[in-house]
């Protein structure tokens, strides 16, 4: 086993979509069909306009397939003092197959896209780490947030 690490292209798209749906199923619980179509066909659309854009899929491939993935969603809005590029990175989600868990992959893979970050001169990143991601990101530098503002969400349709 050789692990590389590389950038996903648009000829990924279909492992990728995969990827997301393995991550989905143990992050969500089981989906129904209705359900997989329609994110699957929603997936296909995101991935053909965003991917190598707005969106950077750092993979790990095990002869030649996808067997971990880290997105990062690149995001530009007004510049404030805090911000002063108006550029910053979300972590959409990071996925490794099972059986390749505990490898330092996903370790690997957030090195990289903390690198990309540095190097496109991203102001910050941020993420929300599952219960066993958290280890990870916290030795790599994450931090919870603190300020003045509190998270809200305003869900409009399920």
């Amino acid at each position: 086993m050789e692990i590389r690490y590389d950038d996903a292209d648009k000829s990924d798209i279909e492992e990728l979509i995969e990827l997301r749906l393995a991550y989905i199923q143990e992050d969500f619980g089981e989906t129904t069909p209705e359900q997989r179509v329609t994110i699957r066909a929603q997936l296909q659309d995101y991935f053909l306009r965003k991917l190598g854009i707005e969106l950077l899929a750092f993979t790990a491939r095990d002869a030649g397939q996808i067997i971990g993935v880290a997105y990062l969603q690149i995001i530009e809005m007004p510049a404030n003092p805090n911000l002063k590029e108006g550029l910053y990175g979300v972590v959409l989600n990071v996925y490794t197959e099972p059986e390749y868990r505990g490898r330092g992959i996903c370790t690997t893979l957030m090195r990289n896209l903390l690198d990309y970050g540095r190097l496109i001169g991203l102001g910050r990143i941020d993420l929300s780490a599952t219960k066993e991601g958290y280890p990870i990101y916290e030795k790599l530098g994450f931090r919870e947030k603190d300020g003045l503002y509190r998270e809200m969400r305003y869900q409009i349709r399920e």
